[in-house]
């Protein structure tokens, strides 16, 4: 059961840090959650497991953690998460503008 508990945390905690990263904006709830989880895996396996326990578990939530990211970041859920619209204006610079009044200008001029 302690066993089962602690990856249950770490799976929880890891699930939840991928949310507050991708989904949800900010340092919130899921965030702080996740933190959480991971940082109460580790004690629990420190305490009810063993020494050696703790230290597997530090760093399977470590590369669980980076290889999620790395994981998500690779997929193409992103893409579907980002807006691709391209935009076709432009934007008229001040220098552009004044030669165009001034050609205008000429224009009117000429025509009188």
């Amino acid at each position: 059961m302690n066993v089962f508990l602690v990856v249950l945390l770490v799976l929880a905690g890891v699930a939840l840090l991928l949310m507050e990263m991708f989904l949800l904006p900010g340092f919130g709830i899921a965030g702080i959650g996740g933190f959480g989880c991971l940082v109460a895996a580790v004690v629990l396996a420190w305490l009810w497991i063993g020494k050696m326990a703790g230290f597997i578990t530090l760093a399977a939530c470590l590369i669980l953690s980076c290889l999620a990211i790395w994981g998500f970041l690779r997929s193409n859920a992103l893409d579907k998460m980002a807006l691709n619209t391209k935009i076709d204006s432009h934007v008229e610079l001040a220098k552009n503008k004044l030669e165009k009044k001034k050609e205008t200008k000429e224009l009117t001029s000429e025509n009188k």
